[in-house]
């Protein structure tokens, strides 16, 4: 279900050239597409992560699922922007209640000692649904348009679903908590009584203002350098997926050799390397390469910055991963508005350095500031 749900968080970022063209609107408004699922997702994550805890992950999960690919279906025969948008803002209140509530269950069920590994291997997944969903969505798109990209991706996360729910019929889980409001105010102060809580939320926000909130404009940069197919973008997004997943598959070696606060470092390091050098507008085939270290070091920083966020509560782990994701999407829905305003007033090359600098910044802060207390 992780994968299903991944696969539509960078699939529409090709296509936005596509989608204002043929609804005949700029391509900064259509790039606010991203800004309509990320924004609802991040303000209902709280939300989420208590409903999790109390009525149940799993189920949760397969539910969420659906209500995204349905809305995927719509936007399929959308014929106005505002249809797409309230389509957007429907599949973003329910999108998080996939990913978030999947960390959530990690930290239910796996030791704190193994705990960066398997979210190693959870974060595999998602960025395998990242890559495929970027990539085959400009694919997709060359080849059918901006709607097949809804159509296709939609049916598929509607299988996905149906399957899912006849697949958790047989699976044991932990049974959720009864609901307690009194439990529930407890357990948000408990996560907040932990200094790392702000240092991890204001963190993750950032990195998503500066290093997502890009990817909507990821085809407007390559047209700045001739390239107008929407399948470059999809390939450069997808690419940045694919540092992630080499993350993934080094991190039982990185955590063994390097120290955490020098992960953070380094991780800081390369994806404002990778910033910097996108805007130096480079060509394209180089520009693989770039999106692959800039993946690869943003998934190094914010894969530390998550193992903390599992130890900020033992009893509301849903709750304090649904913080965190909603501060991470919070960031993403305001990077595009941010971006854009940069572009306008002072140009791409600026806007994406002062970005490079502020994601240097983050992995030092985190570095100095995040440090591990007691075991699970």
């Amino acid at each position: 279900m992780v994968f299903a749900q991944t696969v539509f968080t960078r699939a529409v970022d090709p296509v936005i050239p596509m989608i204002a063209e043929d609804l005949a609107i700029d391509v900064k408004t259509a790039a606010l597409l991203s800004s309509a699922y990320t924004f609802p997702y991040a303000l209902v994550q709280p939300a989420l992560g208590v409903t999790g805890d109390f009525f149940g992950k799993t189920r949760l999960m397969n539910l969420c699922v659906l209500v995204v690919a349905l809305s995927a279906l719509v936007c399929a025969v959308a014929t106005t922007f505002s249809l797409l948008v309230v389509m957007r803002i429907v599949a973003g209140l329910v999108a998080g209640g996939v990913f978030p509530i999947a960390l959530a269950l990690i930290g239910d069920l796996v030791p704190v000692s193994e705990r960066q590994i398997a979210i190693g291997r959870l974060l595999a997944v998602g960025l395998t649904g990242n890559l495929v969903g970027a990539s085959i969505a400009g694919v997709i798109g060359d080849v059918f348009g901006w709607r097949g990209v809804f159509a296709i991706l939609g049916a598929f996360g509607f299988i996905v679903a149906i399957a899912a729910f006849f697949a958790f019929r047989g699976v044991a889980t932990p049974a959720p908590a009864p609901f307690n409001r009194a439990a529930v105010l407890a357990n948000f102060r408990s996560i907040f009584a932990d200094p790392r809580a702000k240092v991890c939320f204001t963190s993750v926000f950032f990195e998503a203002v500066f290093i997502h909130g890009l990817f909507p404009y990821v085809a407007l940069l390559l047209l700045a350098i001739g390239e107008t197919r929407a399948s470059v973008a999809g390939l450069l997004i997808a690419t940045f997926a694919v540092g992630g997943v080499l993350y993934s598959l080094s991190v039982p070696v990185l955590i063994a050799r390097v120290r955490e606060r020098h992960l953070m470092v380094a991780g800081g390091a390369l994806a404002a390397a990778g910033l910097v050098f996108i805007a130096l507008h480079v060509p394209w085939i180089w520009q693989i390469a770039i999106y692959a270290m800039f993946g690869f070091g943003f998934y190094l920083l914010h894969g530390c910055i998550q193992v903390h966020v599992t130890e900020l509560s033992q009893t509301a782990r849903g709750a304090a991963a649904s913080l965190h994701s909603s501060s991470f999407y919070l960031g993403q829905a305001v990077g595009p508005v941010i971006y854009g305003y940069g572009f306008a007033h002072g140009g791409p090359e600026p806007s994406i350095f002062v970005g490079a600098a502020v994601v240097m910044a983050v992995g030092i802060a985190c570095s100095r500031l995040l440090r591990h207390r007691t075991a699970d």
